[in-house]
């Protein structure tokens, strides 16, 4: 029998690993799954559970629930309906933004300013608000893609600093709040947020350079369906049910992979493991990562490498999940410059934190 890692490798392992390949490979490869991800995620969840046998009526009720109950569809639903009466308005205030502002300027201040503050409105409604406001500059299609995805990294990465940012944030700070650490309100703000903090800065003067400075002024260019009016936004929380439904049926059906095997791995090489975060829910990850018997420099680096990858494919992040849902962006076009920027992020950060083995604390 092949084993890794000390572990016997089953045929269910074996299962559970092609799948994971399906996952990466299909969305790119083939168009109708492209065009259907989320059903496509759906469909790959459910066969993850009933591989590895895991179907009950509590799975079934938590996949059909905890979109709802952790304010992901009410948020997308209500700030859809919100965004969708008020768009006029707010058009309106961004034409007159960009005529009296550089657009770079915009785009920089955006970034920032999204990044930061997900961590207090939630990284749900900062998504929503980088949508209408990439749909309101004057970009061509691939500058407005290239700006959403960026900007959908500083959002990734920002939310972690309060457990009111994401799910990833408020399990970590569960998992962690009795001995040794004692983890409270402002404990990933403290011991990741000088980091998080410059990851956001970086995210931002990136986009202002990388699309501000070769974008051109010109006529607005739509991206989505808004023509469907309120029918649209009611099928976009619907879509949004389902993908995450289907990234908690995968995780689900994933966790003896990653009680077996990513739980064992070193934390230098965890953090970039954790690039499956890229497809399967952070949080989830976290949930079976994260322990009080891990050193803080093992806490912090899984928690970085989750945090930088999730923003790598759609799938990873919520944010990415409404941006591309609610703008049309697919799978190709997202990772052309989603993987990259995710690699080179990646690789800064392993050098800071295991290289250079810098991590500041806020001293909170």
């Amino acid at each position: 029998m092949v084993s890794i890692l000390g572990e016997v490798v089953t045929p269910i392992d074996i299962g559970l690993f092609v799948i994971v390949l399906i996952v990466l490979i299909a969305p790119f490869k083939v168009k109708p799954v492209e065009k259907n991800l989320e059903a496509f995620l759906f469909i790959m969840g459910a066969l993850a559970v009933t591989l590895t046998s895991k179907w009950s009526m509590e799975l079934v009720k938590l996949a059909a629930e905890e979109p709802i109950i952790k304010g992901i569809v009410p948020a997308v639903l209500i700030a859809g309906l919100l965004f969708f009466y008020g768009q006029k308005q707010f058009k309106s205030f961004m034409n007159g933004m960009v005529k009296k502002t550089n657009l770079s300027v915009i785009i920089f201040v955006a970034t920032l300013i999204l990044g930061l503050v997900c961590s207090v409105i939630t990284a749900i409604i900062a998504s929503l608000f980088l949508c209408e406001i990439a749909n309101t500059l004057p970009l061509e299609r691939k500058d407005k893609i290239n700006f959403v995805i960026i900007a959908c990294f500083a959002i990734g990465l920002g939310a972690v600093l309060t457990p009111l940012g994401e799910p990833l944030s408020t399990i970590a700070i569960t998992k962690l709040q009795g001995a040794p650490y004692h983890a409270g309100f402002w404990y990933l703000a403290d011991q990741l947020g000088i980091l998080i903090v410059l990851g956001v800065l970086g995210c931002a003067l990136f986009s202002m350079f990388y699309v501000g400075k070769k974008a051109s002024k010109g006529e607005v260019m739509a991206m989505g369906e808004e023509s469907g009016g309120v029918n649209e936004v009611v099928i976009r929380a619907a879509k949004v049910w389902l993908f995450v439904s289907a990234l908690f049926l995968l995780g689900a059906g994933m966790e003896i992979l990653i009680f077996k095997f990513l739980t064992k791995i070193p934390d230098y090489i965890l953090f970039w493991v954790n690039m499956i975060s890229a497809i399967l829910d952070n949080a989830t990850l976290t949930a079976a990562e994260i322990s009080p018997a891990m050193s803080q420099r093992q806490i912090n680096a899984a928690l970085y490498g989750l945090l930088i990858s999730g923003g790598m494919l759609i799938p990873g992040n919520i944010p990415n999940i409404i941006s591309a849902g609610k703008l049309g962006i697919t799978s190709g076009e997202w990772a052309k410059l989603g993987v990259p920027f995710g690699l080179v992020l990646n690789a800064i950060y392993f050098v800071i934190v295991f290289v250079l083995g810098i991590n500041p604390t806020l001293g909170l």
